[in-house]
């Protein structure tokens, strides 16, 4: 039985080769996303060790408790008297003092030239020979002085900067002119995934970072025969008790690969997600296969079973047919799926991140689980398929086609569909509802939509009549090869629903997210809108404060009109034995912050915040039962105390939230003030000409970002563009998948029918007729999959957006008509493009040999 299961397999050749192809691309994007995802961690971690091969031991300075004085307490350091001690013991080889901080560098526009975090500035510590092992120049030599530095290679190379250039940048807040010394390499993880680092010469470092002659870390290496281990407890033993923790170098290796891991999760979490989807819909595709295959062979089978096979001898014979094909498929997928994640990481290198440069990592359990996909999938899809074939009667081999499905078979499966759908969409209508609560609500949101889309496709076989009987008016048009078309797609309507139900799943998924997608920009559009009065937000990269000067740069800029900083403070609430709770301030300028902003008030009003006044967002007042006319007794950061009265409750968003109070009643109580945004109104509203004066008269500051509401807006929903952009281009596998699927079931539908076409032929049909007979077949079977898929995907993306609008008040339901016009046409399309290989070949058969075709 073996040997005749191979022997259809390369009798088949063609048949199977769709099959193949399916398989091979589910396993192709599975394998190409493990490999991707190895390739990137094993980067990043290369790229993190070898820029910890100078450290043994690392010693940092102990935080000083949270509290309301903690947010400004002088940031812990380590000073000169440490590292000479340490310097100072047998183990250690080198010590080296570090000092850190953001730093932004401008291009010769003045635009960061990296974003955020990723910008980072450091010291230049230089050994015995004068250079530091670290950052090894390229070109140039190290700064020596406070007017120079030295700038990363990639970086210059982003910024077209060279070796005595004067860049711009921005490291303790105000502008500064640099000339660039020098420019050197490192294997700094940070700066390999797109990030810039400055250097500067150890006392320039420590003035611009504020650590007074300290340093934010040691780094001690080990001298020849001491390990980490007894270096770091001769280290432990030379500190004083409680000042400053130690870790080895290959406790950082194993931390920095702990976060690489947790930060490439998400990603590959992502892309298997849709790996997966490829492969649901291939199932489709491999079964209707399958199933086709068993039909055609009904007499085959039929004979084996009278000449003594059993039905289980049937039944392995066709699964290892489909062994056979998911090896091949598994085997090609493998070495396909290299190749997409070298493009993967073609593509979104720069696009999406940069990312190091470094070898494909192939490992075993990559290849044992693309090769086990690929046999499981195919074995398990064509299971039901060979238990069918099994039960083939021998009586049968005396006729040519099997008994069709039953008016009983096909009743329990509406049945059955009716009972799944309508359970999936209970699920989704109460998850949508919010009954459960968050966490659940998702978890029936999934289960349901889950339930949903297998029950649909097990009903698919009853709403093909009438879906497809809509088009008869259309098709009518078309004459005899019309009609014929429709005939064809209501003849098997298990065959047309399996065909559709490939492009459905795709389309349900597209249509979902973008009708999602469209929603939420919507939401975050007006979120901005109707939160704020003021035209622009002023703010700094990198978590750091505006400088103190650029209130007063702004208001004298021409066309501003009002002007108020959002200036960050601490206070706790409650007195005598009442718990104290740390509550942050938001310091405004009580008389202007009416006009900036446009808070939705549900109790009290906003007033004017002078005096003891203050604004609380909702969440806030909840949380310590608070209403508006509440008076609270606080204790501001100097220890002073005072009383503060609610003057309104407002509902808090991501544009405005927190409490707010005015900057006289907040100021004297701060050592040392500092703004985290400012909020600009100017006459005649927002226009390139007032943003391009804001950014003049801040010096063109590199680290300061200058923002109108259309500029917030993008800024929130970047990344959930970004991922349904990512989606559009990834979904594409599941739509080719389906492609495959209606040529597949085609291909064989021509072959199934080859006696009624030569008999077409033979009454006068010609072969521009069958061709156009196929053409319409195939299209009417995709467009049925097709307003089936955006159907469900408007459904799903509703009850998706009723769990958004939760978070995001301003969400509202926008239904993108263009994009589920060109969806529809994209179904089309695949419909028509299918339809090309089939037509031809049904067009060239022989009259004579189709009708003696059994």
């Amino acid at each position: 039985m073996f040997r005749t299961a191979l022997r259809n397999v390369l009798a088949h050749k063609a048949r199977l080769l769709m099959t193949v192809l399916a398989v091979m691309l589910g396993v192709a994007f599975v394998s190409g996303t493990l490999v991707f995802t190895s390739t990137i961690s094993d980067a990043f971690r290369t790229s993190s060790h070898n820029s910890l091969d100078h450290v043994d031991v690392a010693v940092r300075p102990v935080s000083p408790p949270d509290g309301p004085g903690a947010a400004r307490a002088a940031e812990p350091r380590l000073d000169g008297t440490v590292l000479r001690t340490l310097a100072r013991l047998p183990g250690a080889a080198a010590v080296t003092g570090t000092v850190e901080g953001f730093t932004a560098i401008g291009d010769k526009d003045g635009k960061p030239i990296a974003q955020g975090q990723s910008s980072r500035g450091a010291n230049y510590v230089p050994g015995k020979d004068g250079k530091d092992a670290r950052y090894p120049m390229r070109k140039g030599t190290a700064p020596t002085g406070a007017g120079e530095f030295a700038l990363d290679a990639g970086t210059a190379a982003k910024g077209g900067y060279h070796v005595g250039d004067t860049v711009r940048i921005s490291a303790d807040g105000p502008v500064r002119e640099q000339k660039l010394s020098g420019i050197f390499t490192t294997d700094d993880g940070r700066v390999a995934a797109g990030g810039s680092l400055a250097l500067f010469d150890t006392g320039t470092a420590q003035k611009l970072f504020k650590t007074a002659g300290g340093y934010h870390e040691i780094d001690v290496e080990a001298a020849a025969g001491t390990s980490q281990a007894a270096l770091r407890q001769a280290v432990d033993k030379a500190l004083p008790h409680g000042s400053a923790t130690t870790a080895t170098g290959k406790e950082l290796a194993d931390r920095e690969a702990k976060m690489i891991d947790e930060s490439t999760q998400g990603m590959r979490i992502a892309l298997l997600a849709f790996a997966a989807v490829a492969l649901f819909v291939g199932i489709f595709l491999i079964a209707n296969t399958f199933t086709m295959l068993v039909a055609q062979r009904t007499k085959e089978l039929a004979l084996l079973r009278a000449v003594g096979a059993s039905r289980r001898q049937v039944t392995r014979s066709v699964l290892a047919e489909a062994f056979v094909v998911g090896a091949i498929a598994g085997v090609s997928g493998l070495a396909a799926g290299i190749g997409i994640a070298a493009l993967l990481r073609t593509v979104l290198n720069g696009f999406v991140a940069t990312f190091p440069e470094g070898p494909l990592v192939v490992s075993p359990a990559t290849a044992v689980t693309a090769l086990g996909i690929g046999t499981v999938i195919t074995v398990l899809a064509a299971w039901l398929p060979a238990r069918r074939g099994a039960k083939v009667p021998p009586v049968a081999a005396m006729n040519s086609v099997h008994a069709a499905a039953t008016t009983k078979s096909l009743l329990i499966r509406n049945t059955l569909g009716a009972l799944v759908a309508g359970a999936g969409t209970a699920g989704v209508l109460v998850a949508a509802a919010g009954y459960e609560g968050d966490d659940t609500s998702r978890y029936l949101l999934g289960g349901g939509g889950m339930l949903l889309l297998i029950g649909v496709f097990i009903l698919t076989p009853l709403l093909s009549r009438p879906l497809i009987a809509l088009a008869a008016p259309v098709l009518r048009a078309f004459g005899i090869a019309g009609l014929l078309a429709r005939q064809n797609a209501l003849r098997n309507p298990r065959r047309t629903a399996t065909t559709a139900s490939a492009l459905m799943i795709g389309l349900t998924l597209i249509t979902g997210m973008t009708v999602i997608a469209n929603g939420t920009q919507k939401g975050i559009d007006k979120l901005a809108v109707d939160s704020l009065k003021a035209d622009y937000t002023l703010s700094m990269q990198g978590d750091t404060q505006l400088p103190t000067s650029t209130e007063q740069k702004v208001r004298e800029v021409p066309g501003v009109t009002a002007v108020t900083p959002l200036r960050a403070g601490m206070a706790t609430t409650g007195s005598g034995s009442a718990a104290r709770q740390p509550v942050p301030l938001t310091g405004v300028d009580g008389d202007r912050f009416g006009a900036l902003v446009r808070p939705d008030i549900s109790e009290g009003s906003l007033g004017t915040l002078r005096g003891g006044r203050i604004l609380v967002d909702e969440d806030t007042a909840s949380r310590h039962g608070w209403r508006a006319g509440s008076r609270l007794p606080v204790t501001f950061e100097d220890g002073r105390t005072a009383t503060l009265t609610v003057s309104g409750v407002y509902r808090g968003n991501q544009m405005l939230n927190g409490v707010f109070l005015d900057n006289r009643t907040l100021a004297p109580h701060q050592k040392q003030p500092s703004d985290k945004q400012l909020l600009v109104k100017m006459s005649g509203g927002a226009t390139d000409a007032h943003k391009n004066a804001l950014v003049e008269a801040l010096g063109k500051n590199p680290a300061v970002t200058v923002a109108d509401k259309k500029d917030i807006s993008n800024a929130i929903a970047t990344m959930f563009t970004l991922l349904l952009n990512m989606l559009y281009g990834l979904l594409a596998m599941a739509v080719i998948v389906a492609v495959l699927g209606v040529v597949n079931t085609l291909a064989m539908s021509v072959f199934e029918r080859s006696q009624e076409i030569g008999m077409l032929r033979a009454i006068g049909l010609d072969r521009r007729g069958i061709k156009r007979m196929v053409r319409l077949e195939s299209l009417v079977i995709s467009l049925f999959g097709g307003v089936l898929g955006i159907g469900l995907g408007v459904f799903m993306g509703w009850a998706v957006g009723e769990l958004i609008g939760a978070h995001l008040p301003t969400y509202e339901l926008v239904l993108p008509w263009a994009r589920m016009g060109v969806f529809l046409g994209l179904a089309a399309l695949v419909g028509v493009l299918a339809a090309l290989w089939p037509a031809l070949r049904a067009a060239r058969l022989n009259m004579l040999a189709a009708i003696k075709a059994e």
